[in-house]
């Protein structure tokens, strides 16, 4: 009886102990600080967030007002210099086509052809500016600045080629003036043989 006294002892032992073992190592730790702390830091990352994304926003706009404003510069600069190039236009023709048709050596017949052909260049040029009139000071074309300032490059373009064109005819008129020039200094030179 003794062993067996003893071997339920030990058997009621084990089936006490291990088990009681097994379920503390299974029962949870719960700290209500390490929660708290988590839970704030959650909110500040959450206000964080917020304003980052606010910052963005505020960003874009900015960013969105700064290409208006380039766009606006840029469309000024070539206003400025539809400006300057017709103004270089209207100088080249009123000074240059006076010269050339006030010159001895133009032909009656052709005064009409050049004067024809220095007219279409500035007509064309008052179009332009008409329709960037139009452009620059009406909505009804619903235009974004970039397009604007597109279409003003264009027409700053089409301005230097005018220029271009009467400097090429000017050069060409006065070349034609001084080749009859030497023409007629040659058929009416006096010889002394």
């Amino acid at each position: 009886m003794k062993t067996t006294i003893k071997t339920v002892i030990i058997a009621l032992t084990f089936t006490i102990l291990l088990p009681a073992r097994a379920t503390c190592q299974g029962m949870p730790v719960y700290d209500n600080t390490n929660f708290i702390s988590f839970t704030k830091s959650l909110i500040e990352s959450a206000k964080q967030t917020s304003q980052l994304l606010k910052t963005v926003q505020f960003l874009k706009t900015q960013k969105d007002n700064i290409e208006k404003v380039n766009n606006a510069i840029k469309q000024l600069k070539a206003v400025r210099e539809l400006a300057k190039n017709n103004k270089r236009l209207f100088d080249l023709v009123q000074d240059d086509l006076r010269e050339i048709l006030n010159s001895p050596y133009i032909k009656p017949h052709e005064v009409n052809r050049i004067s024809d052909s220095f007219n279409e260049i500035v007509e064309n040029s008052l179009e332009g500016l008409e329709f960037i009139d139009k452009i620059l000071s009406s909505n009804n074309l619903k235009m974004t600045d970039a397009e604007r300032a597109e279409v003003l490059k264009a027409k700053e373009r089409e301005s230097k080629e005018m220029v271009a064109e009467i400097e090429a005819k000017t050069k060409r008129y006065r070349e034609i003036i001084a080749f009859r020039e030497i023409q007629d200094k040659i058929n009416n030179r006096e010889t002394n043989y």
